[in-house]
């Protein structure tokens, strides 16, 4: 889901750019010495994840992992996603530098929503109900991702409106993968760590 430089109105970069910053410099405030292993691996989990493209027409998807970074690390996941993305758009020249503010919104974002929506429920259940809500928070993050770029392409102009639906279309596989790796990766953890 990374859009390419070039791509998007000059409105929506600016925008989006504005936005990054301000989550990242919110997310830095949270981010301390004891939780900072913590934030960069879930980091490289995002980078890694995000690696793997299949292509469908225009668009191509891969997994992504923000409901997990949005569960375990809140407004941290904002920096989080930013390295990622940086380190993707320089060393492999996935999405774009122009285009980083955007693409740490559409990821982040929805991350940061889902761990507040998820999270206090999720402290508070534990065994089938847990792993479900898990699965509604990695699934969901997916579909407000997709609705995110969707929408950065269709505020860019009518010609993206078509590529908008199908990022939308492409990506319901990987709402349903990305559930359960949420699910039974927030399992393990509370296992291990309770």
């Amino acid at each position: 889901m990374h859009i390419v430089d070039g791509v998007l109105s000059t409105d929506v970069v600016v925008t989006g750019a504005v936005i990054a910053v301000g989550g990242i410099a919110y997310g830095l405030r949270g981010i301390t010495i004891e939780n900072m292993p913590r934030t960069a691996l879930l980091s490289a989990v995002f980078f890694v994840a995000s690696l793997i493209h299949v292509p469908i027409g225009p668009t191509s998807i891969h997994l992504i992992m923000n409901g997990l970074l949005g569960l375990i690390l809140g407004w941290a996941a904002f920096p989080a996603v930013f390295i990622a993305l940086l380190l993707q758009a320089v060393f492999f020249g996935f999405g774009g530098i122009t285009v980083l503010g955007v693409n740490t919104v559409n990821m982040a974002l929805p991350a940061v929503l889902v761990g507040l929506i998820f999270s206090p429920f999720l402290a508070r259940v534990d065994g089938r109900i847990m792993a479900i809500a898990a699965f509604a928070a990695g699934a969901s993050s997916i579909m407000l991702s997709a609705v995110m770029v969707g929408l950065s392409l269709a505020l860019s102009g009518q010609e993206f409106l078509a590529t908008a639906k199908l990022v939308f279309i492409n990506n319901i596989p990987i709402m349903v993968v990305e559930g359960f790796l949420t699910a039974a990766a927030f399992s393990l953890i509370k296992k291990v760590r309770p």
